[in-house]
Formats: C-alpha cells, structure tokens, sequence
C-alpha cells in the first residue's frame, strides 16, 4: 500500500527546472532512497513533497490525500515530517526545547504522549539525554544531527523524511545513524532517505531512484541498484 504517491512532479526556481515530471511512491513500513549527484533534485523533491516549494505540475497524495496545495504545517499534522539538509536545530534552545517544538501541533501535549515519545526519542539517541538542558548551539554536528532527527518523530509521523543525515559526519557516526535509521523502521515508521552516501543508503533501501538533473533515471531495490554497472561507477566507485 502506498503511503505517499508523487505524480509527474515538477518544480521551477525562477525559470530554471529544478525536477521535471518525476513520479515515484513510497510504500508503508519501507526505505526508500533518492540518490544523485549535487544538483540533481534530491533536497528539492523533499522540500516540495513538505511544501516548502510550490508545484509547477503534478501531484502529491499522502495516505490517500492530495496534499499539493497544502500548507507545510498542515503535513504535519497528517503526519509528514521532515529532518532537514544541515540539521537546523534551534541554536538558542536546548535539547528538551527542540524536542518539544517537533511536537508542538500534536492534540494530545496533556496526556502524556509526549513524554512517551520523548523517552523513545531518548532510546534512539542516549547521547540526547546526557546533553538534555544543553543548547543545540553547543553541540557536535553529529549531536545536532541525532537532535534533527528526533525532533522530526516528535511528531509521531507516518512518514519521515530523511536529508542527508550523514553529511559531514565521522565514519563511527555515520555507522550509528545508519543503524537508527534502521530501527526507524523497525519501529513502524516509514521512511523517504536522501543521502550521498549511496552505498550505506542502497544496502538497506527497499525502493531507490536515481536522480539526475532533474529527473529519475533508474529504480529498483537497493541491492539490484547497488550491483547495477552504471550505478557502481557514478555513486560507488565501480566500473561500468
């Protein structure tokens, strides 16, 4: 069953286009990936699918709504909710301030569901609750980048929407939010993941796209990606 249902979407910066026609779906309880290169329209698929880019053409339809013209807090509430490219953690809030902001449209904040979900968000990330009344501003990029993510399932989301959550990460930590993303799942919630890093991406992706300029130009599973000549020599480092 598809969750999120993308259709011939294209979107414009000015007059330059920035995807053109792209459709793909996301199917509850999986992984999937967009790989490609910088440009490609990776962050920008994200970002529109959240509403924070107008559509030119196309729809999207979330969990059996079309949601191409809805407001980005509207999504929320339906139950999409995104990390963003570059962590973007209130700087000026601590750890527990953040947290509580990604549940700030749920309708139960008096009956405990919050700090239920807080605990969890705590069980994924440790480091969280050692770092509690510290400011995100003072943190590492990788506890910045563990505070994104929890911030986003604050929301109690049916989709997660992943960008980049390994950029300029240690490999020991890229390992670690890898192995999250995996409990994401395991957990029940459906994930979207953009990444760079397209071979711990594509070892764990149910369904991955390839992007270029724009466009998708290849899908599959992960592992059929992962072994795919083309693939192995643009985004893993093999020959075609």
């Amino acid at each position: 069953m598809a969750l999120l249902e993308v259709d011939g979407l294209s979107v414009n910066y000015g007059h330059i286009e920035a995807i053109r026609d792209i459709t793909f779906s996301v199917e509850v309880g999986t992984i999937t990936t967009l790989i490609g290169a910088n440009g490609a329209g990776k962050t920008t698929t994200l970002k529109t699918i959240s509403g924070l880019r107008s559509v030119r053409k196309g729809r999207i339809v979330f969990d059996g709504k079309d949601i191409t013209n809805t407001k980005p807090y509207e999504r929320v509430k339906l139950g999409l909710t995104q990390s963003p490219e570059g962590r973007r953690c209130f700087p000026g809030m601590t750890v527990r301030e953040n947290l509580d902001m990604g549940a700030l449209l749920r309708t139960d904040r008096r009956t405990g569901g919050v700090k239920e979900d807080m605990d969890r968000v705590f069980g994924l990330f440790p480091r969280l609750l050692e770092r509690v009344d510290q400011y995100a501003g003072t943190m590492s990029g990788g506890e910045q980048q563990m505070l994104a993510i929890g911030r986003a399932l604050m929301a109690r989301p049916k989709l997660v929407l992943l960008d980049e959550p390994s950029m300029g990460l240690a490999p020991k930590l890229i390992r670690q939010i890898f192995s999250i993303i995996d409990e994401i799942k395991e957990q029940g919630t459906t994930v979207l993941l953009v990444e760079q890093n397209a071979n711990q991406a594509l070892k764990r992706s149910d369904v991955a796209h390839v992007l270029e300029t724009g466009e998708i130009v290849r899908s599959g599973t992960g592992p059929e990606l992962a072994v795919d000549p083309a693939v192995k020599a643009a985004y893993l480092g093999g020959d075609v």
